[in-house]
């Protein structure tokens, strides 16, 4: 319980998170600035989602070179890497070295979680309780992470189940699935990847899929020392590429339209698409339309459909693994997603075919009668993307009003890192920031953001806050460039379609993180326009 007589511990700034963004942004405020920072965590560790997130076969499937950050030349040359993709223990590895490289450790709070935040008209700061004690500063920066408020279905009887039960998203430290008859609902991102590591060590996996997916190879493997010390010498290129590209993946995007090709060269590039690997290569490496046209799209789609009759030994667990919807979501990669279901020990259900009606002490009941017995229930159903995580606490700013009366037509910010109405208060990775590679755009916003409060400090403005008409065009020019894409046409997490009752709304700039980035120098050579700085 925290006592509100003690005085508040008095700070220049808090940062909320310590993963990619948290830890960037509280090196920032204290290397660059010069402030009296600290970072705040509810884990037992640093990392973020990637100390969370402890489920088999849990990657990037961003490459390893790029899924990194880029602010130290010295850093860059420094580390190692031996396979194409980050694995959990591997990038958990990496940040946890970074802290320690910057001496950061000691100024992070771990097993602190900030409850609450609230604004302080006459003093312009901020009180936030964080484990039952009181924080104030006239910064917070909120490193929450656009994954991480996770989302359990209301599945009748769950509470019943006499097995383990794991979301992927806070996954039980020491959890193996070895020789386990394991149940696994959802078969998104996170989900795809239990798939493909579940299926060679359980007893028995039951897939219970909520929607068919498209997913293309990874490419995933080792990586040589040649290679390695091949991109370190081509690093100052790579970065200026990242940062002037589309997603930030760390290849070159296509400029050439789908259609204008004849359909055999059609089928070559997707085809050298797949023997390469990478979901957002697939969708984005191959040719510059297909998030874009319908013929493109219908296209890639059946390139992939086409692939799943190869691979899937029986017609019908073919048919249930085949999308009929478009390739609009987040792009999937997975070393052998298809090639699981052939093996004898993994079921597929599909339940929008077959619904679950309840889970009982023994299993999993579904509606045609069958009890599917298992141990361990994993629960791949995703999170309350993007906001989730900020409408769970209570954070009230001018005049008392809450960010969940602020949003409660749906989350908006302005540039995706501040929101009218709560001064001071900055957002990494917040509403409507860039759908990218995320470490490119996470040290994006947090340069920002950085460069934002030196300004107001330098001014002697005591506050930084957008209006309302900034947060509302921006709002719009993130609707406008979602309406020129496919994705808004697909229920997808990426517009809250995963959470019952949410609001189906663009929660991302979809234009890339060159013209993002662009947008931001353009606001800070005008002098911060749309910022009131008082």
């Amino acid at each position: 319980m925290t006592d509100s007589k003690a005085p508040a511990t008095e700070l220049d700034a808090i940062v909320i998170g310590a993963g990619f963004g948290g830890i960037y942004q509280l090196y920032t405020l204290r290397e660059r600035l010069g402030l009296n920072a600290r970072a705040f965590d509810k884990a037992a560790g640093v990392g973020g989602t990637w100390y969370w997130n402890r489920y088999p076969g849990a990657m990037s499937d961003t490459e390893s070179f790029v899924y990194r950050y880029s602010f130290d030349k010295d850093l860059l040359q420094d580390w190692e890497w031996d396979t194409r993709y980050l694995n959990q223990p591997a990038i958990l590895a990496y940040l946890d070295a970074v802290v320690d490289r910057y001496g950061l450790r000691e100024h992070i709070r771990l097993n602190t979680e900030v409850t609450e935040l609230e604004w302080d008209e006459a003093t312009g700061t901020w009180t936030a309780t964080a484990g039952g004690e009181r924080f104030r500063a006239r910064y917070v920066v909120s490193a929450l992470g656009l994954l991480s408020a996770t989302n359990v279905p209301a599945i009748p009887g769950l509470d019943t189940f006499a097995g383990t039960v794991a979301h992927t998203g806070a996954w039980p430290e020491g959890l193996r699935l070895d020789g386990k008859r394991v149940g696994l609902i959802g078969t998104g991102s996170t989900g795809t990847q239990v798939v493909c590591a579940a299926s060679k060590v359980a007893a028995h996996l039951t897939v219970f899929q909520r929607s068919a997916q498209y997913s293309v190879p990874s490419g995933n493997g080792p990586v040589t020392p040649e290679h390695v010390r091949a991109v370190k010498a081509r690093y100052d290129q790579i970065w200026e590429q990242v940062r002037g590209s589309v997603v930030a993946f760390g290849f070159e995007e296509s400029t050439v339209p789908a259609m204008s090709v004849p359909e055999e060269e059609r089928k070559r590039v997707f085809q050298r698409a797949w023997d390469h690997g990478n979901g957002f290569y697939f969708m984005f490496g191959t040719f510059s339309d297909i998030a874009t046209d319908q013929a493109a799209n219908d296209a890639a789609a059946d390139f992939i459909r086409g692939k799943i009759r190869e691979i899937v030994s029986d017609p019908e667990t073919a048919r249930k693994l085949t999308p009929t919807d478009l390739y609009a979501k987040r792009p999937l990669c997975n070393w052998d997603y298809y090639e699981a279901f052939n093996r004898d020990n993994v079921e597929l259900v599909s339940i929008k075919e077959n619904p679950i009606t309840e889970v009982t002490p023994e299993g999993v009941m579904t509606a045609d009668g069958v009890l599917h017995k298992i141990d361990v229930l994993v629960l791949a159903t995703g999170f309350d993307a993007v906001d989730g995580n900020y409408l769970r606490m209570s954070i009230r700013g001018r005049n008392g009003q809450t960010i969940r009366q602020h949003w409660h037509d749906g989350p908006t910010s302005y540039l995706g890192i501040t929101t009218a109405g709560f001064p001071n208060l900055f957002m990494i990775l917040g509403p409507n920031g860039p759908f990218t590679n995320l470490p490119p755009s996470i040290e994006t916003q947090v340069d920002f953001i950085t460069d934002l409060i030196r300004t107001a400090r330098a001014r002697g403005a005591g506050t930084v806050e957008p209006s309302a008409a900034a947060e509302d065009g921006w709002t719009a020019t993130c609707r406008e460039i979602a309406g020129y894409t496919l994705f808004p046409k697909a229920e997808s997490w990426i517009f809250g379609a995963n959470i019952p009752g949410k609001p189906n709304t663009v929660m991302f700039y979809m234009a890339g993180l060159g013209a993002y980035r662009g947008v931001l120098q353009d606001v800070a050579r005008q002098g911060y326009t749309g910022f009131q700085l008082r």
